[in-house]
């Protein structure tokens, strides 16, 4: 998985096969199901950082895609934005639910952020790994961190889904991201 800012989301849904999902043909939300399934467990993996309660974010998504594909309009935005913008407000809301983040959300230090935005170590790219080093940050900075890198999200866009301020989100990607490099530094000698 490179973070580039290209969502995994990012897959063209043919309008046929929305109206089919729409008319409420089963087939064809099955086939949405399964396009969506992996984007879906992996934010969701990403953000509540354990894969029991990231597969109740993929069902409980699902769940409302179906309900509430009739809301869907387009209106010039892509389907994938749409559910991947209800997959992220079922994660983060878990995670306000169980209190999670309001535990860890300190106060902000600008300091923090002087536009430490350095791209992450080439040892992000090796999705185990990846893992392994946002399970070690706390729940806000891992959301904030994977929102923006791994899914091209802009700290206004972040600050909104998580009822912050874009400067929280500032500062939660550069702590993150220098955690994530410190974690992610792997010795030359350990190659030997």
């Amino acid at each position: 998985m490179h973070m580039t800012g290209h969502s995994s989301f990012a897959i063209d849904v043919p309008d046929a096969l929305l109206a089919r999902a729409r008319a409420g043909d089963r087939a064809a939300f099955e086939q949405l199901y399964r396009w969506f399934e992996r984007p879906v467990f992996t934010l969701a993996l990403r953000i509540a950082g354990n894969r029991e309660e990231a597969q109740d974010v993929l069902q409980e998504t699902m769940l409302k895609v179906l309900g509430r594909i009739g809301e869907f309009r387009g209106d010039g935005s892509p389907f994938w934005g749409w559910l991947r913008q209800i997959a992220v407000n079922e994660a983060l809301m878990r995670l306000r639910r169980d209190k999670r983040l309001a535990q860890e959300i300190g106060v902000d230090d600008p300091s923090e952020y002087a536009e430490d935005l350095a791209p992450l170590p080439p040892a992000a790219a090796d999705a185990a790994l990846l893992q392994r080093a946002l399970a070690t940050l706390p729940t806000a900075t891992r959301s904030v961190l994977w929102l923006y890198h791994g899914e091209g999200y802009t700290h206004d866009e972040i600050a909104a889904l998580m009822q912050r301020t874009p400067s929280f989100s500032k500062s939660q990607l550069a702590r993150g991201t220098k955690k994530l490099r410190a974690v992610l530094q792997v010795p030359e000698a350990a190659h030997a």
